[in-house]
Parts: structure tokens; C-alpha cells; sequence
């Protein structure tokens, strides 16, 4: 009998094991779900440029901008920010095609120029909010106002993480948090759970997950298990109370993330090679340091964390948001991020990660073609660019297009509910079908509205 149920052994063993974890997805707000239809993309790695960067500076080229330079803009402009409108300013950078695709992109990237045959560009986005704060909400959650959920918690609530020792939503904060605050990375009212979970470089990275000295895994276990007890008893009082339900999940997700975390942030592994390729050499500090961030979102990747945003370095003047002293001010940002991003998207496609890595380059909106006073720029809603690279879309492809001025997208426009149904499609997911009831009726990341833009897909 024993000789002919031996090869069942393993059968039972398996059996048990994946009932046991059947059991523990079904209880996990982060476990894997299941796909709409097939995606293009298993993750999203977010560039946020915060401040906005001009768009004639770096991606969409003006000729008339130069013809025109001292002069007073040939056009009817709407009411500015802060309504300091001076004449039309010319770019300080000149612009060159690179790659077969010719794409043109100014000297402020040189690096990322190398990789222009991986990027899609879209010149004809439009934003509805003019000023930071409800700009980088729009972004950030596709609602001008505080309280709802960021597209990196909608990304996990609709299809969990890969990763079980690391939070779905990751933010590796380079020293400055939006305008706006943490509301930018919340999950508004879906649950706790899928909050982004910011991660700091130098020193310890997440507040508090050291263990305490002399304390052994025996004793922390047995913390754990009268949280989870005392929790899981106030739970059963509240009825399905959903910030305790979180603190039981989170207090089991830091004990593992006390050996996951650690071993992210260590560097140490990493060949020469691949810190020079991020620039952690470079002489610039905030080069050094935009480029840890980089290195740090591809082990992220690689690790299946779901949504992983960068915010920019603390450059000591404001980031990209120069409404004055533009040349100075753009030069030192894109000296900070040039190399880095150029880096992270070489070694994610000579790993074999960015096919389904999407890589996404944006800011809350861009900028006026004429001068605030004589040399910066105002902001822009009315016409802007974004890229995007790997992840199933168009590599080496222009989309959109803005006037001669470059204030206005005239061509092919791209709302920012279009940017989000796009993104969650690349993923898998219809943006009309991830809902969450909330107030009386379904919400979703786009609200009503939002189409997916098919040209950009490849």
C-alpha cells in the first residue's frame, strides 16, 4: 500500500500547501487578481517632475520662439497664474534629432536623448488646474481636490502586488513631497491598504521597522499574534473596521518587510558598472542621488512591486517650477535626473524588464512660451508633454501636437482621464469597469470620463 500511495504524498502535501494559501489570498487585500483582458505591462514606474517643466524646452520644439524673441506674443493668451506676462522668450537650449526616429529633444537631456527610440511622446496633453496643488492632485488621483485614491492605490486595488514582503505602492521620496503633501499618494476611500508607502534614502528608509536590540524573532512573534488577537477583536466590535483591518495587515507586512527592506536598500551587490550607468558617481550630488532612486525602482521592479513613484531632489531653489532664472533652474534639474533615468531605462531593457515596465515621464502641467518678467515662465495647463517608455507602447513615436508657440495642444489632445484610462489599460484593466462604491455610486480613477488613446499603443 505504501509502495503504490507514494507518489500521492506530494499530491497531499501540494494540496495542503496551496489551500493554505488560497486561504491566506483570500484574506489579503494585496494579493494578485486577476486581469481584465491581457495586459501590455506587469508595473508602472512613475518620473514625476514636480513643478512642471516647459515643454519648449525639453521635448516639443518652437521655431518661432526664436524668430520671434523681445517680441510681444502674436496671440490672444488666457489670464496667467500670476499674470506677469513679458514677451515671447526664446529657448536657451538647442534642440537635435537622435535615434532613427529623429525625434528631437534640447541639450538639457543628453542622455536620455541616447534612449529617444524608446520613447513615446505626447505633446498634446491638457491639464484642468493652473495652479500646483489641485494640478498634482489631477495628476496624481484625476480629481482637483484632496480625498481621493492615487492612480498607484487604484493600480494595486484592482490587481494586488506580485510581491508579498514589500507594499504594492511604493514612493522613494529624493527630498521633496509635492505640493499638495502625502494626500498625493493615498487611497482616499478605498481601503488603508493600498496607500503608498514612502520610502527615504539615507539613514533608515521606513520609520520605525527596525527591531528593537536584544529582541528575537520568538519575541516578536509573539507581539505580533496579541496585536493580531487584540485587533482582530476590536475588528469583530467595529464590524469590519477597515483602518484596524489594515493595522492587523500592515503589522504582518513590516515583520517581513524587516528582512525585505534591508536587503532592497543595499547597494552593495550592484556591479560597477551598473552605478556608473545610474550615475552614482557623478560628481553632482543630486545626480548621486536622483540616480540611487532609479537603481532603487528597478530592484523594486524586479522584486513585482506594483506602482513605484520617484519625487525629485531637494536642489536647494524650487524644482522644476522656474518663474525666474529659468536657464539656471532647468539646467540644475535636468543635470539631477539626465543620467539617472537614462540609466534605469537601459538596464531595464537589458535585463528584459522593460517590455512589461512602464515607464512614465510627467509634470502637473508645463509652461508658458512668453516670459514671466524677463526670464522664466509662467505655467501651463493648455498644452504640455509627457513620455512614456516600454510597457507595450509606441517606441519612437511622436503623438499630439501644440501651435507654433507651443502654448495651446491643437492636435490629437490628451486629458489627463485619457492618461489614466490608457495607463490602466496597458495593466489589463478597463477604466470604466475598476470601481469602488463609495457615496452612493461607483467611482473610478477617471470619474465619467476617459477614453484610451490607441494610437499610443503599439
Amino acid at each position: 500500500m505504501l509502495q503504490r500511495c507514494a507518489n500521492g504524498f506530494g499530491a497531499l502535501a501540494f494540496a495542503g500547501l496551496f489551500a493554505e494559501k488560497a486561504a491566506a489570498d483570500a484574506d489579503d487585500p494585496l494579493a494578485e487578481r486577476a486581469t481584465h483582458f491581457a495586459p501590455r505591462a506587469k508595473r508602472i514606474i512613475f518620473l514625476y517632475m514636480d513643478g512642471g517643466p516647459s515643454q519648449v524646452d525639453t521635448f516639443d520644439p518652437k521655431p518661432r520662439l526664436d524668430r520671434e524673441d523681445g517680441q510681444p506674443i502674436g496671440m490672444k493668451i488666457p489670464k496667467t497664474q500670476f499674470d506677469d506676462v513679458g514677451s515671447v522668450l526664446k529657448s536657451p537650449w538647442k534642440f537635435r534629432q537622435y535615434g532613427e526616429s529623429g525625434i528631437p529633444v534640447s541639450d538639457l537631456f543628453p542622455h536620455v536623448a541616447t534612449c529617444v527610440d524608446e520613447l513615446c511622446v505626447v505633446r498634446s496633453m491638457v491639464a484642468n488646474f493652473p495652479e500646483h496643488t489641485n494640478a498634482n492632485y489631477f495628476l496624481h488621483t484625476g480629481f482637483g481636490l484632496q480625498g481621493r485614491p492615487s492612480m498607484g492605490a487604484w493600480l494595486t486595488y484592482g490587481l494586488g502586488t506580485e510581491c508579498r514582503d514589500l507594499p504594492g505602492f511604493v514612493v522613494l521620496n529624493g527630498g521633496l513631497i509635492p505640493v499638495g503633501g502625502l494626500d498625493n499618494f493615498g487611497s482616499g476611500f478605498l481601503p488603508a491598504s493600498y496607500q503608498g508607502s514612502v520610502f527615504r534614502t539615507g539613514g533608515a528608509p521606513v520609520a520605525n521597522l527596525e527591531r528593537p536590540e536584544g529582541e528575537t524573532d520568538a519575541d516578536q512573534r509573539g507581539k505580533l499574534d496579541l496585536l493580531r488577537e487584540l485587533d482582530g477583536s476590536a475588528r469583530d466590535r467595529l464590524r469590519e473596521d477597515d483602518g484596524v483591518e489594515a493595522a492587523i495587515k500592515n503589522y504582518e507586512l513590516a515583520f517581513r518587510m524587516q528582512a525585505a527592506v534591508p536587503e532592497l536598500m543595499d547597494l552593495a551587490g550592484e556591479t560597477e558598472a551598473t552605478r556608473r550607468l545610474y550615475g552614482l558617481d557623478a560628481e553632482y550630488e543630486y545626480t548621486r542621488t536622483y540616480g540611487t532612486l532609479c537603481l532603487l525602482a528597478r530592484r523594486l521592479a524586479e522584486r513585482g512591486v506594483r506602482f513605484v513613484e520617484l519625487t525629485c531632489s531637494n536642489l536647494g531653489h524650487d524644482r522644476w517650477d522656474q518663474h525666474s532664472n529659468l536657464k539656471q533652474g532647468h539646467e540644475d534639474n535636468a543635470r539631477a535626473v539626465d543620467q539617472p533615468i537614462a540609466g534605469l531605462l537601459k538596464d531595464l531593457r537589458a535585463r528584459g524588464l522593460l517590455d512589461d515596465t512602464l515607464v512614465l515621464w510627467a509634470g502637473e502641467f508645463g509652461r508658458t512660451p512668453m516670459a514671466q518678467g524677463k526670464n522664466g515662465r509662467d505655467h501651463n495647463p493648455h498644452g504640455f508633454t509627457i513620455w512614456m517608455a516600454g510597457g507595450g507602447v509606441k517606441p519612437g513615436f511622436v503623438y499630439g501636437a501644440t501651435d507654433e508657440y507651443g502654448y495651446f495642444a491643437v492636435q490629437d489632445k490628451v486629458t489627463m482621464h485619457d492618461l489614466h484610462a490608457t495607463l490602466l489599460h496597458l495593466l489589463g484593466l478597463d477604466h470604466k469597469r475598476l470601481t469602488f462604491y463609495f457615496s452612493g455610486r461607483d467611482m473610478r480613477l477617471t470619474d465619467v470620463h476617459g477614453e484610451v488613446i490607441e494610437d499610443l499603443i503599439a
